[in-house]
């Protein structure tokens, strides 16, 4: 099992936008469990946003501005994020796990163990 692999993040003012992309192993039709999460220097992790064999989630803080796509051509999970703002400066990871129980339950992107994890991208927002 390789770990995605995460590109896009960057530096953009308050207000613009960036589009995340993750590289999945395998194929992303039969990972039921999958989305980003961001970690913040002194905060907790955040699960951001998910898609699970119920449909996609999202966090309160991010619903109307981030969306999550995932193309099973390419294998690849998005993060469009529109109107960026300071508050969403962090590290964002991608997680994809393949195991066929999340197919009965609800997706938790902080659930899924470390080794399905990516090395993460800096997303910075200024003022």
């Amino acid at each position: 099992q390789l770990r995605p692999v995460e590109s896009g993040g960057g530096s953009v003012q308050s207000g613009g936008s960036l589009k995340l992309a993750c590289a999945v192993s395998g194929h992303t039709d039969s990972v039921y469990c999958m989305g980003w999460f961001r970690q913040a220097p002194g905060k907790e992790r955040e699960g951001v946003a998910a898609i699970g064999a119920d449909g996609t989630s999202y966090a309160d803080s991010v619903k109307g501005r981030f969306t999550i796509s995932q193309d099973n051509v390419k294998n690849t999970v998005y993060l469009e994020m529109n109107s960026l703002k300071v508050e969403d400066t962090a590290m964002y990871y991608c997680a994809a796990d393949p195991s066929p129980g999340w197919a009965k339950r609800r997706c938790t992107i902080t659930d899924i163990p470390e080794n399905y994890w990516g090395q993460g991208t800096q997303v910075t927002v200024s003022s």
